[in-house]
């Protein structure tokens, strides 16, 4: 039996951004699509492979749906482009992205649209701080993510608690009105986003809780003060092109800026 579609939404798209996922890309793609049949609504999963450095386009592309769309480029152009470029696929009237990898289970998926239904939401973003998140986080990571929370909240005044969660949905029309601004393309893409949303007065941003189980994939320990480094060096350039140069309030969007550089090879 079908499940009944309770969410009031006509297609949701989620994209998954993905660099050197090889080893999971294709039980990542099944664990997501398996969550989402459970809700009852039409979806489509776009997985967007940022960097033809392995075999994760060749990996990802043997799974034959309807439902799934690989798209890749040669290039690594960081996370932030990655689904940036797969939101510019997304046909959905509710869009978000999950990192690939699984450090979160796809079921919180159900609890971020739950609550985006809830609260009428523009936004909702996985937290680690929720009262109802399960977390499996080592001491350091606790540790920075404690500290780049100060930092965003002391430049950009939200009242959301965690924003570097790798699950977050919003309404189309955020997506179309806030997406051609942006011009992070790695480390602060997901605060660049909230902050240029919450600029344009779409204020109903919320949290919801998630399960996370951090395993040690990507960054090895010593390229963690390279990243941290550069998060932080992004981060101030975002304040300083929001409230200094009044950037993102322009009304000449950065038409073209997704594409930039981008040199697309590959699609299905």
């Amino acid at each position: 039996m079908q499940p009944k579609n309770n969410f009031g939404i006509k297609l949701l798209s989620v994209v998954i951004p993905a660099y050197k996922q090889e080893l999971t890309i294709v039980k990542d793609i099944k664990s997501i699509s398996s969550t989402l049949d459970r809700l009852g609504l039409k979806y489509e999963v776009i997985v967007v492979v940022d960097g033809m450095n392995d075999n994760t386009f060749i990996k990802a592309s043997t799974l034959k749906s309807s439902k799934v769309k690989v798209l890749g480029y040669q290039k690594n152009q960081g996370k932030g482009q990655a689904i940036r470029y797969g939101m510019l696929h997304a046909s959905g009237d509710v869009i978000g992205f999950m990192d690939a990898g699984m450090d979160i289970n796809p079921t919180g998926m159900i609890m971020l649209l739950n609550h985006m239904i809830w609260y009428n939401a523009d936004i909702i973003v996985g937290s680690k701080l929720h009262h109802a998140s399960k977390v499996d986080y080592p001491t350091y990571r606790t540790i920075l993510s404690w500290g780049y929370r100060f930092l965003t909240r002391l430049l950009f005044g939200f009242k959301i608690r965690d924003t570097q969660v790798g699950l977050k949905f919003f309404k189309r029309r955020v997506v179309r009105d806030v997406l051609p601004r942006l011009v992070v393309k790695r480390y602060a893409f997901d605060i660049e986003i909230l902050a240029v949303a919450y600029s344009r007065n779409y204020k109903r941003i919320y949290e919801a809780p998630v399960e996370i189980n951090f395993k040690q994939n990507g960054i090895t320990s010593w390229g963690i003060p390279k990243v941290v480094y550069l998060m932080i060096w992004d981060t101030f350039a975002v304040f300083y092109r929001l409230r200094i140069l009044r950037f993102y309030q322009s009304k000449k969007k950065q038409k073209g800026a997704v594409h930039k550089n981008l040199s697309l090879s590959l699609t299905r």
